[in-house]
């Protein structure tokens, strides 16, 4: 619902928005200009009636003096029948140059008041205004839902690509986007008669003066008693008539001022409302407070940004969440689809059996786990197709599903059918989909069909289950789909380093380069590579192709594209196809590979520190991700391998890390040394520097195999306990990233 209340207003309103905050960015410049083209006297240095005598010296046609909310001093004039105005110099009197409205800032303030339609169109600015309030509100909550709590807010965002762009931006400029609608929406209220708006009457003419010859003005003590920076108006009495006045206009308020003795004549203060008002005004331009309307301005250029990535992760989302015109509305549907994915490869799964239910049809309903309805009152069959994360956790969409399952209320009718993605070399095989089938049959559900489950995405598997299933339910289902990308690249291997022979673990750095017919990979791929393979960062993963038509294997990328070759570390398994397959390459070999984007493991901008864990192979995305810290932000590695003479990958690079300051901290363990460790005892030995790290805010990321991964999570779990909070908390909190096998 929030999601929907953040997204629908955006996507309807975007071309407004930006409409508003470019104008209003363009806008925001004005006060600054206005401030720097203005000799501005510091407070008390110069009275009214100091600048009123200097002006009138060089201006002695002068009919009103205005003080701008910049500071800038402009004389209206009158000089040989002709009138003028100029920027003065309030130290001097001098003039510093003419003084006319920029046609320019007059055309964009009528485009951002009321997109050059009048009244119609300020009445749809100030809808547009209270829009984005509801967008500020709306997004800062879904930013404390997402990074668990007010005080992540103030952490570095994990993630990448349209979603960080998004989250960044927004947590920046949040602010001040919020006080410019609040107080958009506030004058527009005012102007339409929704909210009141204050009467300002000014004082009455003064009945009586004392029509005495008029004194310089330089000598009146009305006007020496005000500072200049109190200044606002002040009206020149018209020439040769001893009866008028004065009309001084001040920050304060405003009187009268008589010519000849100088006198205060009946002066009111402003009332409260218009002092609210002016700082209502003041704080949605910035007039007055230049230095606001630059932060202002800057944050109103973070709204097209906003509004690229926000249209980017709402076809991203409608596009892997099986959103589509066709899908039913959950109180309507006979069929419900509930889909747990981490990588969203399990939506494409989805996808292809929503559509055979559809073609069949059924009202089919399509969503994640998380958004589980609370009922589904048309509902007869209920699919749950879900992958497992890490050592047996639910997926990223499917996190709460387990409480949103306490509050559902099934029909007796109501039968279900789970179906588990997965890897059958992985102890936890299917694990979560095993909980949830277990979860539905106690909430007192009927099974439609025996629980499933498919080993690394297997299209044969998947349509062997759509057959049986199609026969429980009395229709044919013909599921075909297949998750590979069609046409792998070619990657031929340039270099390798071979590490752990001598301490039998056998395990490689390979660095490949793709092929490109007719060009070299050098000048032509990077950083062109989208037409061979998309941009890639340390911590995605490398499909590989192994011979005789197997399933691939992934492997998590060592380098980045900007460094110009795709490297992965290998560690070669007893029995492993694709390991040996590897292994036995020499360079200039060539192998079939794909990149498979892997965003939820990458680590957090910013200052705090990020605790990099691994152990053997795993070494390989952390290196990558030291080799990219080219901030020198806090980075700490606590690796462990079997002999530091044998395969102590990466040493030389981590030493040079080391040196250059890329790397802030290394800590080794080596179960075949002397010492005899592993990574867990070392964080063991250094829990307190751990402990205070995590503390003040760090991220920790696990590579390597799953028993190492297991034995840490236990040790960070005892870490943390004088901290009151634990391994699944900073999951939550996006601190806490596996990227195990």
């Amino acid at each position: 619902m929030l999601r929907h209340l953040h997204g629908l207003p955006a996507l309807l309103a975007a071309l407004f928005l930006m409409t508003l905050a470019i104008t209003g960015a363009v806008l925001a410049l004005a006060p600054a200009m206005d401030r720097a083209a203005a000799v501005v006297p510091a407070a008390g240095k110069v009275s009214v009636a100091e600048l009123a005598g200097r002006v009138v010296d060089h201006y002695p046609g002068t009919e009103q003096i205005v003080r701008g909310p910049s500071g800038a001093v402009v004389v209206y004039y009158s000089r040989d029948g002709q009138a003028g105005a100029d920027l003065v110099n309030p130290l001097t009197g001098d003039g510093i140059a003419p003084y006319e409205p920029s046609a320019f800032f007059t055309w964009i303030k009528n485009l951002h008041r009321s997109f050059l339609l009048d009244n119609t169109g300020r009445a749809l600015a100030g809808v547009m205004a209270a829009v984005m309030v509801l967008l500020c509100i709306s997004g800062i909550l879904l930013l404390v839902r997402r990074t668990g709590g007010w005080q992540a807010l103030f952490r570095p965002f994990p993630g990448s690509g349209s979603k960080r762009i998004h989250s960044e931006l927004a947590r920046f400029a949040v602010l001040g986007l919020l006080l410019s609608a609040l107080t958009g929406s506030y004058l527009s209220a005012q102007r339409f008669g929704v909210l009141p708006e204050p009467a300002e009457i000014g004082p009455m003419f003064p009945a009586e003066v004392s029509g005495g010859q008029p004194a310089p003005v330089a000598t009146l003590g009305a006007l020496s008693n005000v500072d200049l920076s109190e200044l606002r108006e002040l009206v020149f009495p018209y020439p040769d008539d001893p009866q008028d006045v004065y009309s001084l206009t001040t920050r304060g308020g405003s009187g009268f001022v008589d010519q000849a003795t100088g006198e205060l004549l009946k002066y009111q203060p402003r009332s409260e409302g218009s002092v609210f008002q002016q700082w209502i005004v003041s704080l949605h331009t910035g007039e007055g407070l230049w230095w606001l309307g630059l932060i202002l301005g800057v944050a109103a250029l973070t709204v097209p940004v906003l509004s690229v990535t926000g249209v980017t992760i709402w076809w991203q989302r409608r596009r892997s969440s099986g959103t589509f015109p066709d899908n039913a509305e959950a109180s309507q549907a006979d069929t419900v689809i509930l889909v747990g994915s981490e990588g969203n490869a399990t939506w494409g799964f989805a996808r292809v059996l929503q559509a055979s239910l559809n073609t069949a049809g059924f009202r089919v309903h399509c969503a994640e786990m998380n958004a589980m309805a609370d009922h589904y009152p048309q509902a007869a069959m209920l699919f749950v197709l879900t992958s497992t994360y890490g050592d047996g956790d639910a997926p990223a969409s499917a996190r709460r599903f387990m409480a949103r399952l306490r509050d559902f209320r099934g029909e007796k009718t109501l039968k279900y059918a789970v179906l588990g993605f997965g890897d059958r070399q992985f102890p936890n095989f299917c694990q979560f989909a095993v909980e949830v089938d277990v979860a539905l049959a106690n909430k007192g559900l009927g099974r439609l069909h025996p629980i499933a489950l498919i080993d690394r995405c297997s299209a044969s598997q998947f349509s062997e289950w759509g057959d049986q299933v199609g026969k429980r339910i009395g229709t044919p289902l013909a599921l075909s789909y297949d998750p590979l990308p069609p046409s792998p690249v070619k990657l031929e291997l340039v270099e390798r380093a071979d590490y752990g022979v001598a301490v039998q673990a056998p395990t490689s750095i390979l660095r490949f380069k793709a092929v490109v017919k007719g060009r070299s990979w050098w000048s032509k791929l990077l950083p062109r590579a989208g037409k061979t393979l998309p941009p890639f960062e340390a911590g995605d993963l490398l499909g590989v192709m192994p011979p005789n038509g197997q399933p691939p294997r992934f492997y998590s990328l060592a380098s980045s594209a900007t460094d110009g070759v795709l490297e992965i570390c290998v560690r070669k398994q007893t029995g492993g196809l694709c390991s040996g397959y590897l292994h036995e390459l020499r360079p200039g070999d060539r192998i079939d590979g794909f990149i498979r984007h892997n965003p939820g493991f990458r680590p957090a901008t910013g200052n705090t520190p990020v605790i990099l864990i691994g152990a053997g192979a795993g070494i390989g995305p952390l290196t990558g991700f030291i080799r990219k810290n080219t901030k020198r932000n806090p980075m700490y590695l606590y690796w462990g391998g079997r002999s530091s003479q044998s395969d102590f990958l990466y040493q030389p690079e981590l030493g040079r890390y080391l040196d250059d300051h890329r790397l802030t901290g290394l800590n080794t363990a080596f179960s075949r040394s002397d010492e005899r460790a592993y990574v867990q005892d070392k964080l063991r030995q250094d829990q307190r520097a751990v402990r205070q790290m995590v503390n003040a805010g760090a991220q920790i990321l696990v590579c390597g195999g799953r028993d190492m991964a297991a034995g840490v999570k236990q040790v960070i779990e005892d870490i943390l306990k004088p901290l009151a909070t634990d391994v699944e908390t900073l999951r939550a909190e996006g601190r806490y990233l596996e990227d195990v096998y």
